[in-house]
């Protein structure tokens, strides 16, 4: 797919690998894009494949006009899956919110340097 502007899928996937270590390229598929972090481990007590951690994910989908997403706050269980819940201790909760924020930031820098928009997606 290309954009209304000439960037590639390929192009674009590169891009968003150097935006950090958020993207989870085995999850991107066709015009959607998949990130997401795992910031705050619940406990080091298990070992490291059975950690479960406190993060977020976000979705992006590529349109005309350039993209929307649509973010979520959770828990990244046990099986690999993210599962949306709220977080009780507002350490973690703002360390989660402050990376959250600064990924967002570096995205729309990216795609405003590509005369793209990022839209949040309405829900």
């Amino acid at each position: 797919m290309l954009l209304s502007n000439g960037h590639s899928r390929s192009r674009l996937m590169k891009e968003f690998v150097g935006l950090g270590p958020y993207i989870r390229e085995s999850q991107c598929k066709g015009h959607r894009y998949f990130f997401d972090c795992l910031a705050v481990c619940v406990s080091s007590k298990p070992a490291p494949e059975k950690r479960e951690f406190w993060g977020w994910w976000l979705e992006l989908d590529a349109d005309e006009q350039g993209f929307t997403y649509h973010y979520q706050i959770g828990l990244y269980d046990k099986a690999g899956d993210w599962q949306a819940k709220a977080i009780k201790d507002p350490a973690v909760q703002a360390e989660i919110d402050d990376n959250l924020q600064t990924f967002q930031r570096r995205l729309n820098d990216y795609l405003s340097s590509l005369n793209l928009s990022l839209r949040e997606r309405a829900r």
